[in-house]
């Protein structure tokens, strides 16, 4: 399945929303303000950079990551030499055919390109898939950088560091 990975338009802030609550479903079941952020595409797009992975051939939306190259309103563990990801989505139909794992090269490479230190990133401690992908990619556990934005949940840290110091 040949793939492009791209900024998002606007006219793709609806199909974005349903494959971030798709992909989220699993996870955030009972929890309809997370439900609502994640349908609020139009605030991510305007205050970080939206990206899709979509299907080169028909141009569906399989995929979708929030970059967070310069911190702001969305940064939340990032330093200031750092960039962020936020809120990586696969549709559930596209799962395991490389969809999360090119939006995540894309990140590293345009991080790497604004000559940051590396990229950090939360995820839930049930997020196995996403967990592989991170490790996969060079991401490393970063415990002291857990955190919990709530009471009842806790969020584990991941990094990669392209240089040192």
């Amino acid at each position: 399945m040949p793939l492009e990975v791209r900024s998002a338009v606007s006219t793709e802030f609806a199909a974005i929303a349903d494959v971030c609550t798709a992909a989220y479903a699993p996870f955030v079941a009972g929890d309809d303000h997370y439900v609502g952020v994640l349908r609020d595409v139009a605030r991510r797009a305007a205050e970080a950079e939206l990206l899709v992975a979509v299907d080169a051939d028909g141009g569906d939306v399989l995929g979708t990551v929030t970059f967070v190259p310069d911190g702001g309103r969305l940064g939340e563990l990032a330093g200031p030499d750092e960039t962020e990801l936020r809120m990586l989505a696969v549709s559930p139909a596209a799962q395991g055919r490389g969809v999360g794992s090119a939006l995540l090269r894309r990140i590293l490479d345009d991080s790497r390109g604004r000559a940051k230190a590396g990229v950090v990133c939360s995820s839930q401690p049930e997020m196995h898939a996403a967990h592989r992908i991170y490790r996969r990619l060079g991401f490393e556990r970063a415990p002291e950088r857990d955190w919990s934005p709530m009471p009842g949940l806790d969020l584990l840290a991941y990094a990669i560091c392209f240089r040192s110091g």
